[in-house]
């Protein structure tokens, strides 16, 4: 019984010989990563991979769980299961060597193939997964060849336990003369050194190379040019009530989804945008080109295809740009092209119909301000794309690199194979911010309040039901233009209780807010808003 007991406590140690093995790998390939390319984190890189591979039903309930949070569950969850691969390998080696080693090689040659297909990366990307595999292997060897030894000398003790030389020397299997207690104690002390090491190191690495980015104070003092043109806002266009959105939603509050697990950090004075495909001559624009053509503002609300019915997935900003179609004018369009297929530095592609690009009654530019600042780099520093009435995973690309003329018949974009359509118009929507869901309100009168958008059509009016009773108008904001949302309210005399409010908009064509509930794939969720208030 001692004995078994005694061989499930090794399978312990050598589980953790398998996770340090694992993270001096990682915390290696962070420290060279930091050096040949900061983008070859293997982590991050098989993160990235995963999302790309993630099916559609997946990527639909991580955002609907986490939103915004997304990626940091992914994380965690990558994470955990780094933690258990390494005990596995660990204790593959103590068993059956060296299947421990295989196994990291495998993990190792796996997240080089993530970062070597990902997008822009630099020549020498190879090779900090490639030694982080040799030094955590290394490790490996060494830390399960003490626990071998140390649990031999024990097997050695109990078979010569009356010798006189059992409590000096043992041989081991492979030959080598050992003393009891020897190797446990340089396993604890390699296996605490090589921990602690692989934990500073790893940390610092990831801290340094997140701290050495030039990029967000060269973002802090640039400084752009004042705009040719700005939009007037009118008297009334932001009511002030409670708990409703603000007419621009600031930087910080705007929400984000991409396919980006690290934020791409570009440097303006290297970045370059390619225009080519089905044009008359390839044009290559550097930042200072795009501010060269002269800024004008535009206000434009953004809204996500992944936005659930009364859903925070859409936000208002003013933008600094110039016309997509004067960019696409430079490389001029040849007849038989449909669509124009962006490409972001991280690989990440949107397939936008060309029509919506050059139509001069649409304001689709190229961005490189947001609320009055320079892109924020989680937003596209240093230039994006922003066009109204597309969602954004067909038009909103970011951190932009490349745009290629082109069919929908011969490309196809990123989540076109995953179940989304290639073109996707927004289907315009309201939604109730206050009273918020789930928070008792007292009784008397009180606001109901929230925006509407039908971006390049407008809103013509929004519609209350209390209790499914009479459809009952409520009073707009005065609207900046088509493109973006307006704020809405009513006042409502409430008694005490539980309620159903439900809102619907009607836009400037007549066209009714869709009723039928629809799933956000394939182009977009649709159905009126309908929630519960208690009423103290």
């Amino acid at each position: 019984m001692a004995q078994r007991s005694s061989g499930k406590r090794f399978f312990v140690w050598a589980a953790l010989a398998g996770v340090i093995g694992g993270g001096v790998f990682l915390a290696t390939a962070e420290v060279f990563a930091l050096l040949f390319a900061r983008a070859a984190s293997p982590i991050f890189a098989v993160g990235g991979f995963v999302i790309d591979i993630v099916p559609q039903p997946f990527k639909e309930f991580a955002i609907a769980t986490f939103g915004e949070y997304d990626k940091i569950a992914l994380l965690a969850g990558l994470g955990l299961a780094v933690l258990i691969a390494s005990a596995i390998a660990g204790i593959l080696q103590l068993v059956r060597p060296p299947l421990g080693v295989i196994a990291l090689v495998i993990a190792g040659a796996l997240s080089t193939a993530a970062i070597v297909t990902r997008a822009a990366v630099a020549p020498l990307a190879f090779l900090p997964p490639v030694l982080g595999t040799i030094v955590g292997s290394f490790i490996l060897v060494l830390l399960c060849r003490r626990l071998r030894g140390w649990r031999e000398s024990l097997v050695g003790v109990r078979a010569d336990e009356k010798s006189e030389t059992a409590a000096t020397d043992v041989e081991m299997s492979d030959g080598e003369t050992i003393r009891p207690g020897f190797d446990r104690r340089r396993f604890f002390v390699l296996a605490a050194v090589a921990g602690a090491s692989a934990l500073i190191v790893g940390i610092t690495a990831r801290t340094v190379s997140m701290a050495v980015s030039s990029v967000e104070a060269i973002r802090g003092a640039l400084k752009l040019p004042s705009p040719k043109s700005t939009v007037p806002v009118p008297q009334g266009a932001e009511l002030d009530i409670p708990g409703l959105s603000k007419l621009f939603t600031p930087n910080k509050d705007f929400y984000r989804v991409d396919t980006a697990l690290t934020v791409p950090s570009i440097d303006p004075e290297t970045w370059r945008l390619v225009i080519d495909g089905m044009v008359d001559q390839r044009v290559e624009m550097s930042f200072q080109d795009i501010l060269d053509m002269g800024l004008d503002e535009y206000a434009i609300t953004l809204t996500c295809v992944s936005n659930e019915v009364g859903g925070e997935l859409v936000g208002n900003a003013k933008w600094l740009g110039v016309p997509l179609r004067d960019v696409l004018k430079k490389a001029g369009v040849k007849s038989g092209a449909d669509m124009v297929l962006s490409r972001s530095v991280d690989g990440y592609t949107a397939s936008t119909p060309l029509a919506a690009l050059t139509d001069d009654n649409l304001d689709a530019i190229l961005a490189v301000a947001m609320n009055g600042e320079p892109l924020p780099l989680e937003h596209g520093f240093p230039v994006r794309m922003v066009v109204p009435g597309l969602y954004g995973y067909v038009s909103a690309t970011k951190w932009l690199t490349e745009l290629k003329v082109t069919t929908f018949a011969d490309d196809e974009a990123y989540w076109t194979p995953r179940g989304y359509s290639a073109e996707a118009p927004i289907k315009f929507a309201s939604r109730v911010d206050t009273p918020k869901i789930g928070e008792a309100v007292d009784a008397g009168k009180i606001p109901i309040a929230g925006v509407a958008w039908a971006q390049s059509v407008g809103i013509e009016r929004v519609e209350v039901s209390i209790d499914d009773g009479d459809w009952v108008a409520a009073t707009l904001s005065a609207p900046i233009n088509d493109d973006t949302w307006v704020q809405w309210f009513m006042e409502w005399d409430a008694t005490p209780g539980t309620h159903y409010v439900a809102v619907r908009a009607v836009n400037k064509n007549g066209d009714l807010q869709i009723e039928e509930r629809a799933p956000i794939a394939p182009n977009g969720s649709s159905g009126w808003q309908r929630s519960l208030v208690r009423v103290n």
